[in-house]
């Protein structure tokens, strides 16, 4: 295995944190074992797919946007699971970027567009969208079988 696909881990205090190259590659099985983590936690939802798509597409932006695909630049996740909520921290080592810059997926003018629609996504099937002040670091909060219409951004 090259160390581009390395995901290096510790645990401190009931928080666990994951820092893995600038690599796509990894990303399902970083998801598959979040999901694994709040099924085994007793984390009761009615769609463990949205959460999966959500930290699938902040990982993704964080290495494609954020650290553009650089191999030496990192992306770090942290994160605690419990029956009550997953909280998660996703950041790389980008310049950032403004959040609120980001066009709706959902106006007109971007209804075809094949890409743009992750942020939507995360504030759409997370209750607790924050990022950062940089804008290269996203705080997501999913509450055990709470609906999602009570975001942040």
């Amino acid at each position: 295995m090259t160390s581009k696909h390395r995901i290096d881990t510790c645990s401190t205090d009931g928080i666990v944190h994951c820092v893995s190259f600038s690599s796509t590659d990894k990303v399902c099985d970083m998801c598959k074992m979040l999901i694994d983590l709040l099924e085994s936690s007793e984390f009761q939802s009615d769609n463990y797919f949205a959460v999966q798509l959500a930290i699938e597409e902040a990982i993704v932006n964080a290495v494609k946007h954020g650290n553009h695909s650089n191999p030496s630049k990192k992306v770090t996740l942290s994160y605690s699971v419990s029956k009550e909520k997953l909280d998660i921290v996703i950041s790389d080592e980008g310049e950032g970027f403004n959040p609120s810059a980001v066009p709706d997926p959902r106006e007109d003018s971007n209804l075809c567009k094949t890409s743009g629609r992750g942020v939507f996504l995360m504030k759409s099937y997370m209750d607790f969208v924050e990022y950062n002040e940089q804008g290269n670091s996203v705080h997501m909060i999913k509450y055990s079988n709470k609906s999602s219409d009570t975001n942040s951004s």
